[in-house]
């Protein structure tokens, strides 16, 4: 698989009626590029977004360990309820009661943070499943999101926190 950051030049159509998408890539990616001449592919495009960095989800388990320590709460639960709060990131899911379990089971296997929560569904039959994704697939905006949500809750137990200029340094990079 190749992952790249790259931008489509051009969408046209071949003499022979083939759509044809011409697609500006890092040159260091060519040869690799190369070895897939020819063959079936699965295309997958999605709008570029900038990836979290180490040291945001370190300064966020760095905080959530002392707000641990204070309040007397699980570093995990204070992480899966604080995902809650970012906004964006979860689907509302209609699942057949039977089946709602299951569901939630197979959701949360996938990680700390891939957490779900229960409404009620106006389907007959359905409950309406909250899937929140967990931050191992956040973006640099959500991360952004959950460490203030941290910082937030470490300032309201008296918790000192960086500066808002080593936040930043932080979250941006």
């Amino acid at each position: 698989m190749i992952e790249t950051k790259s931008k489509i030049k051009d969408i046209s159509r071949s003499i022979s009626g083939e759509c044809v998408v011409s697609i500006n890539v890092p040159e260091h990616i060519l040869s690799a590029l190369e070895a897939y001449i020819s063959k079936d592919l699965t295309l997958r495009i999605s709008e570029y977004r900038k990836k979290r960095s180490n040291d945001a989800n370190a300064y966020f388990w760095e905080l959530c360990g002392k707000l641990s320590a204070k309040l007397h709460i699980k570093p995990e639960d204070i992480y899966r309820d604080l995902i809650k709060g970012v906004g964006g990131n979860y689907e509302v899911v209609p699942i057949r009661n039977d089946a709602v379990d299951t569901w939630i089971k197979n959701w949360e296997s996938r990680g700390l943070g891939w957490v779900c929560e229960t409404t009620p569904s106006k389907l007959k039959g359905y409950t309406n499943v909250l899937t929140y994704y967990g931050s191992s697939s956040y973006d640099t905006a959500q991360m952004s999101r959950l460490i203030e949500l941290i910082i937030t809750e470490c300032k309201n137990a008296g918790i000192e926190t960086s500066t808002p200029e080593e936040i930043i340094r932080i979250t941006e990079d």
